[in-house]
C-alpha cells in the first residue's frame, strides 16, 4: 500500500479520519483545507513547518498543529517518518467536548517535545497506535482511529495549565460547562449568520443572557483570543472558503463573509494573510 497519499482533499466528505506518511518530497506548498492535520515530525536535522505566518523550527518527536481553514506548509523537512493524522471538521464539531478543546487551543500550533516531555511521549504513544490500526486494513478501523483521537484531544487537554501563559495569558480557566455551551452556542450561530446587522457582543451577551463585560472576559477564556479578532478570524475562514469560487467577485467574497466594505475586508485580511484577497486567491486558490 502507498501510505503517501497526503493531501486527499475530499476525504472527510466520506470519513473522519485518514493518516499518512512516507513522502519523500522536502516540502509541501502554502495551503488550506476544511479539516485538522496534526503532524508528528520525523528525525533529520532539519524540520522547519509554517502555520498561518508563524514559522517553527522543530525536532524529532514534536507535534505541528494545523486547525481548520488554517494556512499551513512544509518548508523543509525531513518527511519519510513523518506521520500525518487529518480529522474531519464535521467530526470535531460533533462533539461538545471536542469543539471545547478546538476552541481552547485554537492559537497553539506546536507541542515541542523539549517543553512538554511527558505530554509529547503520550501523544506519541497514541500517534503510533492510530500508525498500527489505520494502516492494517483490519475491520472498525476508522472507528478506532477515532477513538484514539479522541483520546489525543483528551490528554492534550489534560496538560492545559502548562499551555495557559502561552496561548492564554492572564486566564484563570474558571468557566463551567454551562459557560462553554453558551459560548459554544454563540459561536455556532454566528458561524451559521455573518451576514447579519448585527453580531456585536451586547446583542450576544443578550443571546446567551449574561452581561457584556462577562461575556467579553468568559469569550477570550474560552476561545483564546477576545471577540472582534475571533469574528474576523471567522470571517476571514468564509471568505477563503468563497475565493475558491472563481466565478465569485472579491465584492461579494467580502459581504457574504460579513465584512461591511471592501477597505475593512483588504485591512483584515492583510493584516491576517500578510496580502491581499486577490493575491491570495491567484497564489493559493487551486481547482479541485
Amino acid at each position: 500500500m502507498d501510505y503517501s497519499q497526503y493531501e486527499t482533499y475530499g476525504f472527510d466528505n466520506v470519513s473522519a479520519f485518514n493518516m499518512s506518511t512516507g513522502f519523500k518530497e522536502r516540502s509541501y506548498q502554502m495551503h488550506w483545507h476544511s479539516y485538522g492535520e496534526i503532524i508528528l515530525v520525523g528525525p533529520g536535522k532539519t524540520n522547519v513547518y509554517k502555520v498561518n505566518q508563524d514559522t517553527y523550527t522543530l525536532v524529532e518527536g514534536d507535534f505541528v498543529l494545523a486547525w481548520p481553514m488554517e494556512m499551513h506548509s512544509i518548508v523543509d523537512a525531513d518527511r519519510e517518518e513523518a506521520l500525518v493524522i487529518q480529522f474531519s471538521n464535521a467530526f470535531v464539531n460533533s462533539l461538545f467536548d471536542l469543539q471545547r478543546i478546538m476552541h481552547f487551543y485554537r492559537n497553539l500550533h506546536v507541542i515541542c517535545i523539549n517543553s512538554h516531555p511527558l505530554l509529547a511521549a503520550k501523544l506519541k504513544e497514541i500517534t503510533y497506535k492510530m500508525k498500527e490500526i489505520f494502516f492494517s486494513d483490519g475491520p472498525d478501523r476508522e472507528l478506532k482511529c477515532c477513538m484514539l483521537l479522541m483520546e489525543f484531544m483528551m490528554t492534550l487537554d489534560e496538560y492545559r495549565e502548562e499551555f495557559v501563559p502561552e496561548i492564554q495569558p492572564g486566564a484563570h480557566n474558571g468557566y463551567t460547562d454551562d459557560v462553554m455551551k453558551r459560548m459554544i452556542g454563540v459561536t455556532d450561530y454566528i458561524k451559521n449568520n455573518l451576514t447579519s446587522d448585527d453580531l456585536s457582543q451586547t446583542t450576544m451577551a443578550k443571546r446567551v443572557g449574561i452581561s457584556r463585560d462577562y461575556f467579553s472576559r468568559m469569550f477570550k477564556e474560552v476561545t483564546g483570543m477576545n471577540y472582534n479578532k475571533w469574528l474576523n478570524m471567522i470571517r476571514l475562514e468564509k471568505a477563503i472558503e468563497l475565493l475558491s469560487n472563481k466565478g465569485m467577485t472579491l465584492t461579494e467574497v467580502a459581504m457574504l463573509s460579513g465584512f461591511q466594505s471592501i477597505p475593512s475586508f483588504n485591512r483584515v485580511f492583510h493584516n491576517e494573510k500578510g496580502m491581499a484577497p486577490g493575491e491570495y486567491r491567484d497564489l493559493y486558490i487551486k481547482e479541485r
